[in-house]
């Protein structure tokens, strides 16, 4: 328990730093400045790898699966990609939610820190539950298999395209419950009018993030589940790829029209593992493989987004000509 005392201390210290030194006044978070958060996160993740390497050598934190040092560092880094890339789909639907409720930039990443901080808890308990259920029945695998793949054939047809959070049922039970303001109120997540506490537009967008990153996590939970049960290496990576979200919200969220085919590579890692997950007592893949299917999925949606150009539309076509 020491190893996961340690590990949580070390997130509420990031998180603290974050918002209590590195974000201490409000500012509106840059293209250049996101870029550089990106990369420190990604590089304490991977530089994570050798704390599992040791943890896992030295016996230090529970093996319940039995897997030796050099297995565990290859299915913590596909653990981590592939939360990293299931990501990328949250950043598309916050972006909408901002949106939807007109949320100033300078008051997003406020939002965003209390967001994570939130998903920080209900995964870690989502995670418990769900190796719970795997090492108690073994053929729940079977069901997150089938999940995933459903999920994957979802993402390919488009079926999310529309989501409109003032129109969803999570805004409207926000209102029969609490009343809402739908003025702003500087970073105030709650104001008083009139003797009454009402809530202000920073709040219903918290809330319905919130819901939605758990909608997110009956994805990607699964996901990774398929990769490794080990209780230790789903948290961290998990968390770790979280801690991330934030900055590539701010790098990418401005570039989302740039990103048109990352939705293939999303549906290409869901269906790989949930197949993954389906075979899994016929099929044994190296985890070698496995992080070499994410990865070139991963990049050859960023690649094919970036080099092949945009079709004119036919309005245009006349114009030139």
């Amino acid at each position: 328990m020491l190893v996961w005392i340690l590990f949580i201390a070390l997130i509420i210290v990031f998180l603290a730093l974050d918002l209590g030194v590195f974000n201490k006044h409000e500012h509106v978070i840059k293209s250049k400045e996101a870029a550089i958060w990106t990369a420190i996160w990604v590089t304490v993740a991977m530089a994570f790898s050798g704390v599992i390497y040791w943890l896992f050598t030295e016996g230090l934190v529970e093996n319940p699966t039995n897997l030796t040092p050099n297995t565990a560092v290859l299915k913590y880094i596909t653990g981590y990609l592939i939360e990293l890339s299931l990501s990328i789909d949250n950043v598309f639907v916050i972006a909408v939610i901002f949106s939807a409720f007109k949320i100033p930039a300078l008051y997003q990443h406020r939002v965003l820190f209390w967001g994570i901080l939130g998903a920080i808890v209900f995964r870690g308990l989502m995670i418990f539950f769900g190796v719970a259920l795997i090492t108690k029945f073994e053929w729940i695998i079977y069901v997150f298999g089938i999940f995933l793949l459903w999920t994957a054939f979802k993402m390919l047809k488009g079926d999310d395209e529309n989501f409109k959070p003032k129109d969803s049922w999570v805004f409207k039970q926000i209102g029969k419950i609490y009343p809402i303001t739908s003025n702003f109120h500087g970073h105030d997540f709650f104001v008083k009018l009139k003797g009454l506490n009402a809530a202000t537009p920073l709040f219903v967008a918290l809330v319905v993030i919130e819901l939605t990153d758990v909608l997110f996590a009956l994805d990607s939970i699964p996901a990774i589940l398929a990769i490794t049960a080990d209780p230790f290496i789903v948290f961290s990576s998990n968390i770790l790829a979280i801690l991330g979200l934030r900055s590539m919200y701010f790098l990418i969220s401005r570039m989302l029209d740039k990103f048109r085919f990352i939705n293939y590579s999303l549906v290409v890692i869901l269906a790989f593992v949930g197949l993954k997950m389906l075979f899994s007592h016929m099929l044994e893949l190296p985890e070698w493989l496995s992080l070499a299917v994410i990865s070139l999925a991963l990049l050859s949606g960023i690649a094919a987004s970036l080099l092949i150009p945009e079709k004119e539309t036919h309005e245009e076509v006349e114009q030139d000509e």
